[in-house]
């Protein structure tokens, strides 16, 4: 009899609970950008490591895989820095709220002129 009554909980139990997420989904021009940088770099990862073992080998093909690899390490931190532009730009286009912080309110009460 137990066993029955524990297949029956078992059952009716969902197959996942879903959670609130922790953090807010990126924008899609941000995501877009950091789907395409992680792509190069995977790539540029595979290739840096076909040209090291290229060149361990011997091979007369390290020579353009290692100039290659170069070249895709120059993409690679292209679109990793394109990650953080796409970032910024949407950011600022899409009202983030800014509020001068304590520090800033203190330098702008010295600088401004006191008239009695």
């Amino acid at each position: 009899m137990d066993q029955d009554r524990d297949v029956r909980s078992y059952a009716r139990r969902p197959l996942w609970v879903e959670e609130p997420a922790r953090r807010p989904r990126m924008p899609d021009p941000v995501r877009t950008s950091a789907v395409r940088a992680f792509l190069i770099v995977a790539v540029t990862l595979i290739q840096t490591m076909v040209a090291i073992l290229l060149a361990l080998t011997g091979s007369w093909f390290a020579f353009p895989a290692v100039l290659c690899a170069v070249a895709c390490t120059v993409a690679a931190t292209w679109a990793v820095l394109d990650v953080w532009v796409t970032r910024q730009v949407w950011l600022q286009r899409h009202g983030v709220v800014s509020a001068p912080s304590s520090t800033a309110r203190e330098a702008r009460r010295i600088r401004r002129p006191r008239y009695p």
